[in-house]
């Protein structure tokens, strides 16, 4: 299912908050209203690939913060499930207290709204999801169970689209923040390839 530049599907669910409180009632649209989102799915709690990712997530959470972006996780184990992974320390193989809220998708139907559910486990693919300021959803990412997502590319992400939003120019191949982009006209193409076809 693609979903790049429709509107991100709504729900609301239970959460564990970042400061440990339980609620029923967390709101996609409501808590990310304004702000870049990037959402992202994983298979279940207490695996293996999985307290990596969510670390990665967390270690990097002041890079998101500084750019007004929020990280949201899903996966499909209880809210209390959640909570004792959060009470457990990463040296100890849990994941300790992440920055962002963990939602419970014990239902599965925010992994089928997303079109993201493994279709023998029925649970969530490693899925990521840029979602903009308007609720639209801008990039989407999906790994098989055995590999993990790079957390820096979600970020070199963000910093192109905020480029664009910023300026009109485009990024090209293997685009970082400090390489040149390009304006998205014929001759932006040609300038930008006389001076980087040999780097790209």
């Amino acid at each position: 299912m693609i979903l790049v530049s429709k509107k991100a599907p709504n729900f609301i669910a239970s959460a564990v908050l970042p400061d440990g409180k339980i609620v029923n009632d967390f709101n996609l649209y409501e808590y990310s209203s304004g702000k870049i989102t990037v959402l992202f799915f994983w298979p279940m709690d207490f695996t293996f690939v999985c307290p990596s990712e969510l670390i990665a997530f967390n270690n990097l959470y002041s890079e998101f913060n500084d750019r007004n972006v929020h990280i949201i996780g899903v996966s499909v184990d209880s809210v209390y499930v959640h909570n004792a992974w959060r009470n457990i320390e990463p040296k100890h193989g849990g994941i300790g207290t992440v920055k962002f809220p963990m939602i419970s998708d014990i239902t599965k139907a925010i992994q089928k709204s997303y079109g993201v559910e493994h279709p023998e486990l029925t649970i969530a693919f490693r899925a990521s999801f840029i979602i903009d300021k308007d609720g639209i959803i801008r990039h989407q990412s999906i790994n098989d169970l055995p590999i993990g997502r790079n957390i820096l590319e979600i970020i070199r992400i963000i910093d192109a689209f905020k480029l664009y939003k910023k300026s009109g120019k485009v990024c090209p191949a293997n685009w970082s923040t400090e390489k040149e982009s390009m304006q998205a006209t014929p001759e932006g193409v040609k300038k930008y390839l006389s001076r980087n076809f040999q780097k790209i």
